[in-house]
């Protein structure tokens, strides 16, 4: 799956277009790999890292998602490794 693609699947940008912005910034990372093309592809297992909204995201993907669907769907796509941020107790977003 597009990589630009993923990220606005998963509600993690407004659009699409951001997600690209977002890749093109050249501040992405998968795997620890810099990538800064919108359609570099993405698998489950990868783990990204990107600065997004004044803080370092790290997610690792799950499972890649068919649409955009509503959040609890998109949050199950990944899982947060972001230093900080602590798992959910009762499955609501952070």
């Amino acid at each position: 799956m597009r990589l630009d693609k993923f990220l606005w699947f998963v509600r993690l940008t407004k659009t699409r277009t951001l997600a690209q912005d977002v890749v093109h910034a050249g501040h992405l990372r998968i795997d620890g790999r810099v990538v800064d093309r919108p359609h570099a592809a993405v698998r489950i297992g990868n783990v990204l890292s990107f600065p997004l909204h004044d803080r370092i995201r790290i997610i690792r993907i799950e499972s890649l998602p068919v649409r955009r669907g509503p959040s609890p769907e998109a949050r199950a796509c990944y899982t947060d490794l972001s230093p900080g941020i602590s798992p959910p107790v009762d499955g609501s977003p952070p």
